[in-house]
């Protein structure tokens, strides 16, 4: 569909790519241009860091802030206990609440530093379900809440139809998950007067279950809206690589290697990319997208440099250009490269490049690792390594040994002191 926005936050939406559905575009655009509205996205707390694959909605909070609204980071102290069922072919396994609490404490350092938790009619506001979830009674719930939800509605659900489908278990646990997401809108409506819930594609079910039931109980018409789930131009998920998961804290991923996953972005996706994930105007997002040849890559480094920016700093991107450069350009050995630290007791006579390879994160074991090799993709010092068998000793590493995995992937191997 064809709609003009009036309100500024629907606008960046549409023009920079976030909006893949919403509710109700006309009354939403009309609730944004009358006032400040209090919007809200949930993230359960399933590891210590969020991911590449969260930024693009972490993104449209700080655009929503920027616009002038309230951004609320839910964070799923309650829900995590349930487990998100959408679009999973397993269970997820359950945390103990030490462990969500550990893991809420590590994810509030990236919401940190996109958006302005200040006091004021836009300050951002972090809370926990836990908050309502953990006190609820079981019968009287079931009594004002559950009667609302249709399980034939429940069960025409994509997400939960997708795994009926395969024949796989869907345990009455993960299927109150939807049920408790809902109310999770009604109260942060209720008490917070939020009119807004975003989201992935993928929880288009469960924004709809909180509008219905906020209709249902108090009456109130509230909003939902989605963003598209992304892949690269090669098919890949967004925020997954060779490595494991692109995380956001620099403890669970070395700035250097969140800069370089932007850098070796595909031709085809950089002008997407800058669009969601940089402040740079959109047209300066299409012409630098639209080049060609070597031009692109400096297309790349930009993209890096400013979404690392964003994450780690200012100093963080330069470090990372810097050690990039000096790696790429002049074959050097750059100070910010990810590095194994190996103790003399480990070496002993002599240990494996295979292990190394691993230990290093350049493969994920030791098959793979030998394949690199037989296939020429490894290199020790910028020089091929063919030989699968090669041992190193200590004096090997009286000075550190750069280990490369094809043409992007680098690490440095030196003695621990």
């Amino acid at each position: 569909m064809t709609y003009h926005p009036k309100s500024d936050f629907m606008r960046v939406m549409m023009e920079r790519g976030f909006l893949a559905d919403c509710t109700d575009y006309q009354g939403l655009d009309e609730a944004l241009t009358a006032g400040v509205v209090t919007t809200y996205i949930g993230y359960d707390a399933t590891a210590k860091s969020l991911h590449v694959g969260h930024l693009l909605n972490i993104m449209m909070l700080r655009w929503l802030q920027k616009t002038g609204h309230q951004p609320i980071t839910l964070m799923g102290g309650g829900t995590t206990k349930v487990g998100d069922p959408s679009f999973r072919a397993d269970e997820r396994p359950l945390l103990t609440a030490e462990q969500i609490d550990a893991n809420i404490d590590g994810m509030k350092q990236v919401f940190a530093k996109y958006l302005d938790y200040g006091d004021g009619p836009t300050g951002a506001l972090m809370l926990n379900n836990a908050e309502w979830l953990d006190e609820l009674n079981y019968l009287s719930f079931l009594r004002d809440i559950g009667r609302h939800f249709s399980v034939n509605r429940m069960l025409s659900f994509e997400s939960v139809k997708s795994r009926l489908d395969r024949e796989q278990s869907l345990s009455f646990l993960e299927f109150n998950y939807m049920i408790l997401q809902a109310y999770d809108f009604l109260e942060l409506n209720r008490r917070y007067g939020c009119l807004l819930q975003m989201g992935g594609s993928d929880q288009w079910g469960n924004i709809i279950n909180g509008i219905d039931l906020t209709r249902r109980v108090l009456d109130h018409e509230i909003f939902g809206l989605t963003s598209p789930l992304l892949t690269t131009s090669d098919g890949k998920k967004m925020g997954k690589s060779a490595g494991g998961a692109m995380w956001l804290n620099a403890d669970m991923l070395s700035p250097y290697e969140f800069w370089q996953f932007w850098r070796n972005s595909t031709d085809a996706d950089v002008g997407r990319f800058l669009k969601l994930y940089t402040e740079l105007p959109v047209e300066e997002c299409e012409r630098l997208g639209a080049l060609g040849g070597a031009e692109i890559n400096e297309a790349k480094i930009v993209l890096a440099n400013e979404v690392t920016t964003l994450c780690h700093g200012a100093e963080a991107a330069a470090a990372a250009e810097a050690t990039a450069r000096e790696v790429f350009e002049k074959g050097g050995v750059g100070d910010d490269l990810p590095t194994l630290e190996l103790t003399r007791d480990e070496i002993g006579d002599g240990i494996s490049i295979v292990q190394v390879i691993v230990r290093a994160g350049l493969a994920k074991s030791g098959k793979e690792a030998k394949r690199l090799i037989t296939e020429n993709g490894a290199r020790i010092d910028d020089a091929a390594l063919t030989d699968a068998g090669l041992m190193l000793n200590a004096g090997a590493l009286s000075a550190p040994v750069k280990l490369s995995a094809g043409k992007k992937r680098h690490a440095l191997v030196k003695l621990a002191d």
